[in-house]
């Protein structure tokens, strides 16, 4: 079931004990996780909100029946979201990030020290809420002074947002269903170029591979049109259906080197604390099956002998 069916019971999703993650958006699968405890259910004012004690994930929470987060394995997602566009950056100072209630991207977004504000725009307030309650360690920096919290629609946000305002917008999206759908939509890609500044990176949630072949080649080949380059990022979490999910990835033309955000333009520090994100990960994670990458290079006019090959470099 979808959210696009109609409201949905998220504890209905919890059978003999197991939370099974069963969704018409990848059919003939599901994911199921031991239920120790139900923390917290409500129907918020946008989407179906569960959060559960697992036996061996930690608190996890569950948005319209999906899994969002679990303790154990939310420092992949969160860093690579947030490190991927950053270090693709010189030096990000104003970051937009959309979604995310949970605040684990903006945690990790203010661990640069040359970040001087972020904005962040949930449209669920319930979320934020839920997160601080029961994610204290992932909501940890919502308070930071770095950090402007609106709760409001984020799309709207940057429909009214002025030109050239970010070096970097994270969406941090559910699936492109509900609440989230907007976001998901060549108009709003279109409008976010309007508002980074030049050579500045978007990266949104990428959905994923086995499930998502056909979005994904239409957020590159589509929503990307506009930007100066359009990849896709893998990285592996567990508790996500197939156990993976991307991060798209576009750069703004304008700035200066390569358009691509394969290679990271800055060391990482030395006491930044980090569980899953380094140089050599955000390297590999641009790394593709073969079958995708076959599909993806079939929208791209230039040879393969001319792209650019998967290397790292610790260089700042």
């Amino acid at each position: 079931m979808s959210a696009s069916d109609g409201p949905l019971n998220g504890a209905s999703l919890i059978e003999n004990g197991w939370f099974m993650e069963k969704n018409s958006q990848w059919p003939g699968l599901a994911n199921s996780l031991e239920v120790k405890k139900v923390l917290l259910h409500k129907q918020t004012k946008f989407q179906d909100l569960l959060v559960f004690e697992s036996n061996s994930f930690g608190n996890v929470l569950v948005l319209d029946g999906v899994v969002q987060i679990s303790e154990r394995d939310e420092m992949s997602y969160q860093e690579m979201m947030a490190h991927l566009p950053l270090f693709s950056c010189e030096q990000p100072k104003q970051v937009l990030v959309i979604g995310g209630g949970d605040g684990g991207v903006v945690r990790e977004v203010v661990k640069h020290g040359c970040v001087e504000k972020v904005v962040w725009c949930e449209i669920d307030g319930d979320v934020v809420e839920a997160s601080r309650t029961y994610l204290p360690k992932i909501s940890v920096r919502a308070d930071d002074p770095k950090v402007e919290l609106l709760v409001g629609d984020g799309v709207a946000f940057a429909e009214n947002a002025k030109d050239n305002s970010y070096d970097a917008i994270i969406v941090d999206s559910s699936d492109p269903v509900g609440p989230a759908e907007k976001l998901f939509s060549k108009e709003f890609y279109e409008n976010a170029h309007r508002i980074l500044r030049p050579g500045g990176v978007i990266c949104s949630q990428g959905e994923c591979l086995w499930n998502n072949e056909d979005l994904i080649v239409t957020m590159s080949k589509e929503y990307g049109a506009c930007y100066a380059s359009a990849e896709y990022a893998s990285m592996q979490v567990p508790t996500y259906p197939a156990g993976q999910i991307g991060a798209f990835l576009a750069r703004k033309s304008g700035g200066a080197g390569s358009p691509s955000c394969r290679i990271p333009r800055r060391s990482v520090p030395a006491d930044m604390e980090l569980s899953y994100y380094s140089s050599e990960m955000h390297a590999a994670a641009f790394a593709l099956p073969a079958f995708l990458q076959k599909k993806l290079q079939n929208k791209e006019s230039e040879p393969q002998s001319k792209r650019q090959k998967l290397e790292w470099s610790s260089s700042s």
